[in-house]
């Protein structure tokens, strides 16, 4: 991989980059609709596949005309869902992995949505840009350094733009401080705080039947993501799912647009917490019993700005505990915090004293969920899938850049490796590629800027 480039590269990438990739979301608000309607494929479809693919059959303006899948059962059960809601029958591809290369070939496609393990989505998300199509690509979108910059590249060499589908950057309180971040409620940002804190033992462990029926089985005797998440715990030690948690937090500090992610270190506990769970549900003779887990049950990420702010982000999945992505946003004027719904306002709070941060929630609603809560009713994890998909299908329908960017899917995702090689070195610090190549500086806010998408 080539790291260094010259000033020719980046006028080069920067031309490439003009074919589309350049264009910000707000350039294409005033472009009308397409008369016809967006053809939307899916790779993967699975329990996260079905979700989207519910969301997209509750549309009037899509065309489902193809899907894929290696696994023939949940093909079968999305073929039902599309025919009952009244849609074509899709053409289907399985039998190999490499099967979606055929669905990318179709020329009736616009859009590609990825729902595959963590493994397939950088590769797949290469290969539907390349294809000359829409990536909308599930989180984590890439796994090593290298996978991030074959995304970044591949969207720059083609115009093809790739979208994060990050759900939780439109989670309704989430959207709401990043109103009262931009009105600045807080002041200037100093410090935040997520993660990704959330019990999934039973996720990781079942019996090969229902993902969350109980038992320590995973790998091939395992259903749904246990089938392939658990693997990366027992061979990685690392923050293996940061986006959840960093996505809303960057676009609160606006990372890629005026600001970006400096370096991280990152610190790992002692891993057994899977295997007590194993003991206690399979018995200390199960053969998962004497299986030596990498991952440490809490991982612990503290990033720095190139603007001087501070994050820190956890990994937590291994242990007994209630959900939580423990979002802290604090600034010279005050600071917010997920956990226990506390918000404090200097000069408007009771002084050095918590307020619920439910009033200030509901009255600096963003003009997104104000104008979409009833769309978003229903649709999954509180509503916010409805946003993060209708902004991947606008996005396809305007032909213009996500607000969720290749360089948000890059940085983001990048924290992983990161993660790993400041754990395998004795928690000494890393740099992070810069992968906007200097644009960063220039770059403008957009996410959650319009009440559009």
């Amino acid at each position: 991989m080539k790291k260094d480039f010259t000033r020719r590269d980046f006028i080069k990438a920067g031309s490439l980059a003009g074919l589309g990739l350049a264009f910000a979301p707000a350039m294409g608000f005033s472009n009308p609709f397409q008369t016809k309607k967006v053809r939307i494929a899916l790779i993967g479809v699975g329990l996260r596949g079905q979700n989207h693919l519910q969301n997209l059959l509750q549309r009037n303006d899509v065309e489902v005309p193809a899907m894929c899948d290696t696994d023939q059962g949940m093909l079968d059960m999305a073929v039902e869902m599309t025919t009952k809601a009244g849609f074509a029958k899709p053409a289907l591809y399985t039998g190999s992995d490499f099967a979606y290369k055929d669905l990318l070939a179709r020329q009736d496609i616009d859009g590609v949505i990825i729902s595959t393990p963590w493994l397939w989505h950088p590769i797949m998300a290469v290969d539907t840009m390349k294809a000359g199509k829409y990536a909308g690509v599930e989180v984590s979108a890439a796994n090593t350094i290298e996978d991030c910059w074959d995304m970044v590249n591949a969207s720059e060499q083609t115009g093809m733009p790739c979208m994060i589908l990050e759900n939780v950057c439109y989670r309704r309180d989430v959207m709401a401080i990043l109103n009262m971040v931009k009105q600045g409620m807080f002041g200037e940002l100093v410090h935040c705080q997520c993660g990704y804190e959330h019990d999934l033992r039973e996720v990781l462990f079942n019996n090969g039947t229902q993902p969350y029926g109980g038992g320590v089985e995973f790998g091939a005797k395992g259903y749904s993501e246990a089938r392939w998440r658990t693997e990366h715990y027992l061979k990685r030690n690392g923050d293996v799912y940061p986006t959840h948690g960093i996505g809303p937090i960057a676009n609160y500090l606006d990372i890629n647009h005026g600001n970006r992610f400096v370096s991280l270190t990152s610190t790992s506990t002692k891993a057994v917490g899977l295997n007590d769970y194993i003991v206690k549900n399979g018995g200390p003779d199960h053969p998962n019993a004497k299986l030596k887990w990498k991952m440490g049950d809490v991982v612990t990420t503290t990033i720095s700005t190139a603007n001087g702010e501070s994050i820190i982000v956890i990994h937590d999945t291994s242990l007994p505990r209630p959900y939580s992505l423990g979002f802290r946003v604090q600034g010279t004027k005050g600071l917010w915090m997920n956990d226990g719904n506390q918000i404090y306002i200097e000069g408007t709070s009771p002084a050095h004293q918590w307020e619920p941060s439910k009033p200030y929630i509901q009255k600096y609603d963003h003009p997104l969920w104000k104008r979409y809560q009833d769309q978003a009713e229903g649709t999954g994890h509180g509503g916010m899938d409805f946003f993060v998909l209708n902004a991947f299908v606008e996005s396809v329908k305007r032909k213009i850049q996500p607000p969720l960017d290749v360089y948000d899917a890059a940085a983001w995702s990048v924290i992983t490796p990161l993660s790993e090689q400041s754990i395998a070195s004795g928690g000494e610090p890393q740099d992070f590629p810069d992968f906007t190549r200097g644009r960063w500086i220039n770059r403008q806010p957009s996410f959650g800027m319009s009440d559009e998408f």
